[in-house]
């Protein structure tokens, strides 16, 4: 088993990379980014304070389930409702809080444990698996970041100005980057990728070379 770990800032393409690299190698993706937008969709409906460290007590009666490519929250496929800009929006809130990050890490961690995955996130190399065999670094322009992000959206029916989103993945990045709790950064032993001018096919036939260099596939 090996464990493979796809870091970056918001719009840079994990996702979507880590699909298609888990898909090729035939192993388990996991996206992180997912179950912290469930947190958060369940936060907005119930109304709570998002900066307010106590009111995450609903985490004790949560579950999480991915599988087939949807996220399951509580039995409801919510794979569609977390991605809107609402949630978008205020994801980095809950990221924050202690209580949500020791809840979801514990959780990414023991599905790490019985089979070789692809996780993405902001701090997987970092603090989730910093003992993954394979870190990347995955990053791209705040223009071409942008660009992802309002096609992304397109695709189910919201649209936002290419200004705005710019300012929207800054202020994310910004947010990322500056908490207290786990911030965004590159782990020192992890291999920076510039997705900017490369194609899915590209990042992903880039990282296979680093699989097999490494010699993970056996």
């Amino acid at each position: 088993m090996f464990k493979i770990a796809i870091d970056g800032p918001a719009g840079a393409g994990k996702s979507t990379i880590a699909k298609a690299l888990a898909k090729t190698l035939n192993i388990e993706y996991i996206d992180t980014g997912a179950m912290y937008r469930a947190i958060t969709l369940k936060a907005l409906r119930k109304g709570i304070d998002l900066d307010d460290d106590n009111a995450y007590g609903f985490l004790d009666d949560t579950v999480l389930d991915i599988a087939n490519g949807h996220v399951y929250m509580d039995g409801e496929d919510v794979s569609t409702a977390i991605r809107t800009v609402e949630v978008t929006e205020n994801a980095s809130a809950p990221a924050r809080i202690a209580k949500v990050r020791t809840f979801l890490v514990d959780y990414q961690r023991k599905i790490s444990e019985s089979k070789s995955v692809v996780m993405d996130g902001r701090d997987i190399g970092t603090v989730v698996l910093p003992r993954a065999e394979l870190k990347i670094y995955l990053d791209a322009s705040v223009e071409c970041r942008a660009r992802r992000r309002m096609l992304e959206r397109e695709q189910s029916g919201i649209f936002k100005s290419l200004e705005d989103t710019m300012n929207e993945i800054t202020t994310r990045d910004f947010k990322d980057s500056t908490r207290k709790i786990s911030p965004l950064k590159c782990a020192e032993d992890a291999i920076v990728v510039d997705s900017s001018k490369m194609s899915i096919d590209e990042v992903v036939n880039k990282i296979i070379f680093y699989v097999n260099e490494r010699g993970l596939i056996k």
